[in-house]
């Protein structure tokens, strides 16, 4: 029997107005044509307070995802951002693990799948052997934590050089060698850093669980619109089709970026695009035996 599984293509939280309730954020991406969001939590103490939310704030977001049929699949944790898990001070790499397993916890309870961690070793202050040592350590600690929930671990390629490519995101996965941990890499990233999209994630074949969709120019990795930058979409969809990636797509935009009169329009037509690629190189494709 064959069946023809269409590629999950999501929406980033961040792209929907943040006014909205969480009822009202799944609704709009629904109307939008999305099959899932993902929430964010990054280094807002708004945000970060997520993690902490009571059992009946996690139910009230359970019945939401209940009510509208468009589940929460993934998480973009950019804390660590502000308390990355190298860092040189003891307390912010406590309060980075800290982050790192409510976040686990947090996906196990609320139905998250794919938890993406950002690869800055440190951010706001140096790089070094040190920090990418401990950076390497805490994730490792993460992973049990994730391995134990059933809740996969993407890294994400950043604009900093120490995982500033899936070359190099692939030597710290391949460092801690587990199944919970692998590539969520970030085109637009990638064009911004001086690489090519296409041939980087031909690199990250059997390795790839997720992909944030986006446009950027080089140097300039947010507020791009798509078709405005510089990001090779026809050939970066044929990469992903040749190493038979059939994983959820999150389309990645900001709102407060935009600053549309008709956000629903904007994310409508952004879904329009990626969608048509999505049908071209990689639903075409999407027939297996089962």
């Amino acid at each position: 029997m064959k069946r023809n599984a269409s590629m999950p293509v999501g929406i980033y939280e961040k792209a929907l107005p943040s006014g909205l309730s969480w009822e009202g954020r799944l609704e709009m991406a629904a109307r939008a044509g999305y099959d899932y969001v993902e929430i964010s939590i990054d280094e807002s103490e708004s945000r970060l307070a997520r993690l902490d939310w009571s059992a009946g704030q996690r139910s009230q977001l359970r019945r939401a995802i209940a009510n509208t049929n468009i589940p929460i699949m993934s998480m973009c944790l950019s804390a660590h951002r502000k308390y990355p898990l190298g860092s040189a001070s003891q307390k912010t790499r406590e309060r980075g693990l800290d982050i790192l397993v409510k976040a686990i916890e947090f996906a196990s309870e609320i139905g998250l799948r794919i938890i993406q961690v950002n690869g800055y070793d440190a951010f706001y202050e140096p790089s070094n052997e040190q920090t990418q040592a401990r950076f390497l350590e805490g994730l490792h600690q993460g992973i049990q934590w994730a391995s134990a929930k059933g809740v996969m671990l993407g890294l994400e390629n950043v604009d900093t050089p120490f995982v500033e490519s899936v070359e190099k995101a692939l030597h710290v996965v391949n460092e801690l060698n587990s199944p919970w941990f692998h590539l969520y890499p970030d085109m637009g990233n990638l064009l911004a850093a001086g690489y090519s999209p296409p041939k980087e994630l031909r690199l990250a074949k059997n390795h790839l669980i997720s992909l944030h969709v986006k446009d950027a120019k080089h140097g300039i990795v947010r507020g791009v619109p798509f078709e405005k930058g510089d990001v090779p979409f026809q050939e970066t969809f044929q990469a992903l089709a040749e190493i038979g990636y059939g994983g959820p797509l999150t389309v990645e935009m900001w709102a407060d970026l935009r600053g549309d009169a008709d956000p629903l329009s904007s994310v409508m037509d952004a879904h329009k695009f990626i969608k048509s690629l999505v049908d071209v190189h990689l639903d075409a494709h999407g027939d297996r035996p089962c």
